[in-house]
């Protein structure tokens, strides 16, 4: 029956256009009535994003289900494919979908709220793979957001095709510069400026030095503007 309503709402959608079509006419096209229809589907516009609960429930079980041992870039990465594989197990409805998000704003306002909902689901396990660490919040949620660029990004190749491209090959070359510049491999900068308490700092001088020029000397090594020491 919900795949039934599906079907009826998507082939109402292309003969009548997405606001000409009240639930009461995909009822009638599928033969239910109202209450099945909203037994499935809080709104008109959840019909449109049917499987989208069931994948971020997946996605949350599969992040959740990483261990200690897992590259969490490469984790985060792999929970994303996830979504790609809901869109491409049904190339001909996902490619529909695209064409009636770009028409609707309603639509398209919906479906950033659903984008919202897994980039925070992909945080989450980040927080919680960084936590302790220096700007583990902040990395998380940069890197969170980057897949869901990434992601988005090679998916929208791969619609915009009409389903042509390997989707595949589209986000996995997207996902890679997410890998490359966020994952195992890759050390983050400390900042100029940000020697700690175990940093060991040599300066040499000649003999005889005034003391104001050794300590320029230092805080010009630390990064610091000369003349100005930390209070």
């Amino acid at each position: 029956m919900r795949d039934s309503l599906v079907a009826a709402a998507f082939r109402l959608f292309l003969e009548r256009g997405y606001e000409q079509t009240t639930v009461d006419d995909i009822v009638a096209l599928a033969g239910v009535g109202r209450r099945s229809f909203f037994r499935y589907f809080p709104s008109k516009e959840d019909v449109v994003f049917p499987d989208h609960e069931r994948c971020l429930a997946d996605m949350t079980e599969f992040l959740s289900e990483g261990g200690d041992a897992d590259d969490p870039v490469a984790r985060v990465c792999d929970a994303a494919r996830l979504v790609l594989r809901m869109y491409a197990e049904n190339p001909t409805f996902s490619v529909q979908r695209y064409r009636l998000t770009k028409k609707v704003p309603g639509l398209r306002a919906y479906e950033l709220s659903v984008v919202w909902r897994y980039e925070r689901a992909l945080a989450e396990y980040l927080r919680g793979r960084f936590a302790g660490r220096r700007d583990g919040t902040l990395r998380a949620d940069v890197i969170a957001a980057a897949v869901v660029a990434a992601h988005n990004n090679g998916l929208r190749s791969w619609l915009r095709s009409a389903g042509q491209s390997d989707a595949t090959a589209e986000v996995d070359h997207a996902l890679a510069h997410v890998q490359r510049t966020f994952g195992a491999s890759h050390t983050p900068a400390e900042p100029a400026g940000s020697a700690t308490a175990e940093d060991v700092v040599v300066v040499i001088s000649k003999r005889g030095a005034p003391m104001w020029r050794v300590v320029q000397e230092i805080e010009t090594t630390l990064g610091r503007e000369p003349g100005r020491l930390p209070g």
